[in-house]
């Protein structure tokens, strides 16, 4: 689906940004006071006696015009109103296709509430497709979310950014005003983007960024799925700077799929948070000698709010008082929906409720049968919905603890819990004023130590949807960091170590490559794959996929290519101390198996361990520290799609690769001139990782 320019009308219907049209008062008014200036009436005119104005009105010539008009009007009125009076009276009021979100002053302080992210109790879920359209501007903003400053890179100056909520099959356009400092993208992080694979935002593979000061639109079709997502930038580690925001789709049959009835619905967002720029981290990440010690946060957010003490922070700029901690107002005896997100770029975090046990009811966008816990593990990127209840008229703690035991190293500014509360009461509102703090008991077992997900054998979907009993092809990866040249620590996936090109996505070159049937598209079977020597004969990769090193440079880009719709097994040995929650974009997978060390049993074809009747489907899984992970997916969603570690540092050091889904289809695309346009911007390497090139004269290092 071609995109647009902002300033391009839509089937006749033209975007009103603060335009100076006249309301109908002000130009009636305005027309009124143009025929005064034209006519010029005489002053004697002006002053005419009363007695004589009435007189001349009363003149045939002029009395006759006057009635002959109003009868007419009454006519015309009594035949619209009999019209309107025959109509349907059943037949719903018309809500527009078109439905523009209002715009926001980006210059005014935008305030975040709980309420904010409170889905519509309201909401339409039969209604025809609608096109929904979102004017955002992202600017460079200085903000103190808990209390502490920092500067921040933001949609319409809101932190976090604004709820998207749609039905399945409407049209979402995002026109976006890039007024920050670097250059920029948005992934809708889950999104299938069946048909356009260039709106995926993904620098390096879909698009080029959105330069400083260029506009550029997202235009695409939500189709063939439903539930919880996100938004969030794809250029260098942003998301962690603000940018990024929930993403909800209902599905016509939402309350069906979900199997406890619930009153109220919304968004939870849980996320690690930095005082310093993500570019300044990274780059010290990145540097020589720091063997993948991850930037450790400063401290954790709940929809981007908390409360840090000043007194302990005086080396920061402080200043709590407009900070508060999340008030959830929910009513008692009834259930309600809570739609976690973990929005952040490294921290695991466990959520609990104090004295509540709650039912986990979707994952991923999958719906699942009620697992009951008291305690929710959450990697990055990983969406889970709960339904709470109680009761009672109290209030109680949510607690949301990062663990902190998959750190490379101690913070000493770190707060490793954000709180929210809960309050229960007849007569809910989500109170302006704070509230008191709860007085219940946390849970008394031992806060988890590993990093790693819930167990996924408990959680099984609704909707039966078996996993092809036998894959087309196999590919073993393994997940490294490696120490090579100037001492740097790099993410590896096999030999390869992914670098984002700013000017030459892998999409556009693949399209253009297939489309003028280049041969380095073409399998020369095994010899064109990477490092298969030493695998199995029956997971050598086949002439209807493979990895094509023809095409692209495998040290810096491993591509997968498939034609024709094929199920595939990635089976991915983490070799790494630390966990890496897998995300797959353009798909969801199933998850066939998981261990939490060593490899995998050289017979678990054979053995009947595999869960082949109805395992969950999700996009994004955890491999544990030394662990393994085995997901089967059904590549039938033409595209270049990546594949990487969700721990957004890790994917900036390297740990990404791509699948180029049914490459015979993608010849057939028709990239967009407006995304080719982007490409041939100024300022696009602004906000990416340094090259590892920087590196190579500094003081001390082997030239």
């Amino acid at each position: 689906m071609p995109s647009r320019h902002e300033d391009e009308p839509e089937d006749g219907y033209e975007l009103d940004s603060g335009s100076s049209q006249l309301t109908p008062s002000e130009e009636q008014e305005q027309a009124l006071l143009s025929e005064h200036d034209v006519e010029k009436l005489p002053q004697q005119r002006a002053r005419e006696h009363p007695i004589s104005l009435i007189t001349r009105i009363l003149r045939p010539r002029t009395i006759v015009p006057i009635i002959i008009g109003s009868i007419l009007a009454i006519i015309a009125l009594a035949i619209a109103l009999s019209n309107t009076l025959k109509s349907d009276a059943s037949k719903p009021i018309e809500v527009p296709n078109v439905l523009e979100s209002p715009t926001v002053d980006v210059g005014s302080e935008q305030v975040r509430t709980p309420g904010d992210y409170t889905l519509n109790p309201n909401w339409d879920y039969g209604v025809g497709p609608k096109r929904r359209v979102y004017n955002w501007t992202i600017q460079d903003i200085e903000k103190n979310p808990d209390g502490v400053y920092r500067p921040m890179m933001l949609v319409n100056g809101q932190f976090p950014g604004p709820l998207i909520e749609c039905n399945e099959g409407d049209t979402i356009v995002v026109n976006v005003d890039n007024q920050a400092a670097n250059a920029t993208s948005i992934h809708w992080h889950g999104l299938y983007q069946n048909g356009t694979n260039w709106m995926d935002g993904t620098v390096g593979i879909t698009q080029c960024p959105i330069a400083p000061n260029t506009r550029f639109t997202y235009d695409f079709k939500v189709d063939g799925q439903s539930g919880t997502y996100w938004y969030h930038a794809h250029q260098g580690v942003q998301a962690a700077d603000g940018l990024f925001g929930p993403f909800v789709i209902h599905g016509k049959d939402e309350r069906e799929q979900q199997k406890i009835e619930y009153h109220t619905d919304r968004v939870v967002m849980v996320h690690d948070h930095y005082y310093n720029l993500s570019s300044e981290l990274l780059m010290e990440y990145l540097a020589p000698d720091q063997e993948n010690a991850e930037p450790v946060p400063d401290s954790a957010l709940i929809n981007g709010m908390n409360v840090r003490d000043c007194s302990s922070l005086l080396h920061r700029k402080c200043d709590n008082s407009s900070a508060s901690l999340p008030v959830f107002a929910l009513e008692s005896t009834k259930n309600h929906r809570l739609r976690i997100i973990n929005v952040g770029a490294f921290a695991e975090f466990q959520l609990q409720i104090d004295e509540h046990e709650f039912a986990v009811t979707e994952v991923d966008g999958t719906d699942i049968w009620p697992a009951y816990y008291h305690r929710l593990k959450i990697n990055p990127a990983q969406r889970y919905s709960i339904i709470i209840s109680s009761n009672s008229t109290n209030s109680y703690w949510l607690r949301a603890q990062m663990i902190t035991t998959c750190f490379a190293e101690p913070n000493p500014d770190m707060k490793g819990e954000a709180r929210a509360i809960i309050n229960y009461t007849t007569n809910p509102t989500e109170p302006s004023s704070p509230s008191p703090e709860p007085t219940s008991k946390d849970w008394n077992d031992v806060v988890e130590l590993e990093c790693r997900d819930m167990n996924t054998t408990e959680l099984i979907p609704i909707e039966q949807i078996p996993p092809p009993s036998v894959a087309d092809a196999t590919f073993y990866l393994r997940t490294t960091f490696e120490i090579g040249a100037w001492r740097l620590s790099r993410g590896f996936f096999n030999q390869t170590s992914w670098r984002a090109s700013a000017h030459s996505p892998t999409l556009l070159r693949a399209v253009d490559g297939l489309s003028s049937s280049n041969t380095s598209f073409i399998s020369s079977g095994p010899s064109s794959t990477t490092s298969t020597s030493s695998l199995p004969e029956d997971i050598l990769p086949n002439p209807f996929a493979f990895v094509n090193t023809a095409a692209f440079d495998a040290t810096r880009e491993l591509v997968l290519q498939t034609s024709g719709i094929r199920t595939v097994d990635l089976l991915v040995s983490n070799f790494d101390d630390g966990a890496h929650p897998l995300h797959l974009h353009g798909h969801k997978f199933w998850v066939l198996a998981s261990g939490s060390s060593g490899y995998p049993s050289p017979s678990i074809y054979e053995d009947g361990t595999l869960n082949l009747e109805n395992p969950l489907r999700r996009d994004t899984v955890t491999m544990e520290a030394f662990g393994w992970v085995l997901v089967r997916v059904v590549l039938d969603n033409p595209g270049m799609w990546a594949l990487h570690c969700h721990v957004t540092w890790h994917a900036e050091a390297g740990l990404m690769m791509q699948v180029l889904a049914r490459a015979e289809e993608v010849a057939k695309f028709e990239i967009p001139a407006d995304v080719r346009g982007l490409c041939g911007k100024e300022g696009l390497e602004r906000g990416m990782a340094p090259s590892d090139e920087i590196f190579m004269h500094q003081p001390d290092q082997p030239s």
